[in-house]
């Protein structure tokens, strides 16, 4: 069992900048990959961003590209995800995820395991 915990979300201006981070405790977290995914009201939970165990391999989706940047730090069971250039159409529940699979994937049922969420929201 692994259990993840979200934090650093808020509101935010239009251009700002926020830094999340998800906190692993359970199983050894150095094995598995993560990766960031959201949901904003009435849509459907979407990929960000994803790393592999090693943190040698990152996979961003592509309205995130060049803004958003995910790293981890195995040896605090944490992973982060930067967020620059916010903007308002990022404004989402953030979710982080876990896969025993290894690698940076994309797709939301190679997650096994998932936090409760953080707010984002970028005013305009």
């Amino acid at each position: 069992q692994v259990q993840l915990v979200e934090s650093g979300g808020g509101l935010v201006q239009a251009g700002g900048s926020l830094r999340l981070s998800c906190a692993a405790s359970g199983r050894t977290f150095s094995m598995y990959a993560m990766g960031w995914f959201r949901q904003a009201p009435g849509k459907e939970r979407e990929f960000v961003a994803a790393i592999s165990w090693s943190g040698g391999s990152t996979n961003y989706a592509d309205s995130v590209k060049g803004r958003f940047t995910i790293s981890r730090d195995n040896a605090k069971n944490t992973m982060y995800l930067q967020m620059n250039s916010l903007k308002p159409e990022d404004t989402a529940v953030y979710y982080c995820a876990v896969s025993p699979g290894g690698y940076a994937s994309s797709w939301y049922g190679n997650y096994d395991y998932w936090g409760q969420g953080t707010q984002v929201t970028v005013s305009s």
